[in-house]
């Protein structure tokens, strides 16, 4: 199904779910139905050095339905959110020269934030609050860090991954700078789009979604997900290696922890991870369906908020 856009008549279908939904599957369905293009929002996914941990689409998939933003940088590109949201509006725009629909998918709740309603303004922060929190996390542990985060920003820190210290020194430095939550920032802009979003969730139970992580993971094992992290190891201070399925492996090449503990740590990550993409998301306000629901009932969804 082919739509010639109109300046009013552009749908930016947005597939969310935590990870292990099925969010690949259903929107290469989509696409297909749509005759429509795919543009990614998973901020690991990005890294071509990084496909078995990430989940990255296979070729196979690549080849169901034509994807943006997968394996398009090296690690060692520097690139923001800011970066992000520039480069996939543009992408979207172009893409409405062809179609009135486009797909947005991924787990990354900030960069889908970025595309839909743009990004939050932040006051200036103070160098030296920066150079104190690095110090801080070298002296006293990343624990430290969570625990002064916590009582900074309540709010923020139920969302925010607190196994990245990158992630929570940013919130803090904004906090110990302006003395007000990091939080109290956030949710603040919203840029007009010319397109409308249809927002579309992917979940199911919570013992069948950790069934589904489990089977990822002894997946991307299977895969070779062991040789990948020891390749990358050169990296393992840089941001994007601080991801739940890598940085889990730094310990066990250190000769600090076993395999079996090694891979039961990625696999408990990434339920708790799944667990904070669910509370990130539901703020979207988007129709959800189980996993196993067939794709004809989200095609009608589509398909009646469309007309």
């Amino acid at each position: 199904m082919s739509v010639q856009p109109e300046s009013k008549n552009k749908f930016l279908v947005v597939v969310i779910g935590p990870t292990a939904s099925g969010k690949t599957a259903m929107a290469i369905q989509l696409a297909k139905y749509f005759d429509a293009e795919i543009v990614s929002a998973d901020s690991r996914q990005f890294y071509k050095e990084m496909p078995i941990g990430t989940a990255a689409p296979s070729p196979l998939e690549l080849a169901a339905a034509p994807h943006h933003f997968i394996g398009n940088l090296s690690l060692e590109d520097t690139y923001t959110v800011g970066h992000y949201e520039a480069d996939a509006l543009a992408c979207i725009d172009n893409l409405f020269k062809k179609n009135s629909f486009v797909l947005l998918t991924g787990g990354s709740g900030l960069y889908i934030d970025a595309v839909l309603n743009g990004l939050d303004k932040f006051p200036p922060t103070n160098p030296e609050v920066r150079e104190k929190l690095k110090r801080l996390l070298a002296d006293e542990g990343i624990e430290t860090l969570q625990k002064t985060l916590q009582n900074a920003d309540p709010e923020y820190y139920q969302k925010v991954d607190t196994k990245n210290p990158q992630r929570m020194m940013r919130a803090l430095e904004v906090c110990l700078s302006t003395g007000k939550p990091y939080s109290s920032f956030l949710n603040k802009t919203s840029q007009k789009r010319n397109f409308t979003p249809v927002i579309i969730g992917l979940n199911t139970d919570r013992k069948k979604l950790y069934q589904r992580i489990n089977q990822r993971v002894d997946h991307m094992l299977d895969s070779g997900l062991e040789a990948e992290v020891k390749g990358l190891m050169h990296y393992r201070e840089w941001n994007a290696m601080q991801t739940v399925g890598y940085r889990e492996w730094f310990d066990y090449f250190d000769g600090k922890t076993s395999y079996e503990s090694a891979v039961e740590s990625i696999k408990q990550n990434t339920r708790r991870y799944a667990k904070r993409q669910l509370t990130w998301f539901r703020r979207y306000g988007a129709k959800w369906f189980d996993v196993h629901d067939e794709v004809t009932a989200v095609i009608n969804y589509i398909e009646e908020k469309c007309r």
